[in-house]
């Protein structure tokens, strides 16, 4: 999910993509149980509780993957996190967009930051991720 392909980028705003995010993460939440998915993210349980009533809940990728991994027919949190760096990479490589240009679009963000955030050496909150990954996909030509 967090590594997909945003097909209908020009269609929905980053922060439309952010909401798809949480979703996602939440309905995982309901189904494998707040306890269970607060114990696989090493996060408040009342962080997610405030997630799945719908609530602004500043996750981080990393704390994603882990709820995410919790369904079989996802993959480990780890290799969740390596998708969602390799796809923002190569569409940053088929757009011919650099951490440079990255920074420009997307406000709060400075492109040392970007390199830092898609390498994985600083977290990367949902919110960050949606906004960096959509105006990728919007600026890829695929």
């Amino acid at each position: 999910m967090l590594y997909e392909d945003v097909e209908d980028a020009d269609d929905i705003t980053a922060e439309e993509l952010q909401r798809r995010y949480e979703r996602a993460v939440a309905e995982r939440v309901e189904t494998a149980g707040l306890d269970r998915a607060a114990a696989a993210a090493d996060v408040d349980p009342e962080r997610l509780d405030a997630l799945i009533a719908g609530e602004a809940v500043d996750l981080t990728v990393e704390e994603a993957a882990a709820v995410l991994a919790l369904d079989d027919a996802f993959p480990d949190a780890e290799t969740i996190l390596l998708e969602v760096r390799d796809q923002l990479m190569l569409g940053m490589s088929s757009a011919v967009l650099d951490v440079d240009a990255l920074s420009r679009a997307v406000e709060g963000l400075n492109a040392r930051e970007i390199q830092q955030k898609i390498e994985g050496r600083q977290p990367m909150t949902l919110a960050e991720y949606a906004r960096v990954n959509h105006h990728v996909a919007v600026e890829n030509p695929y």
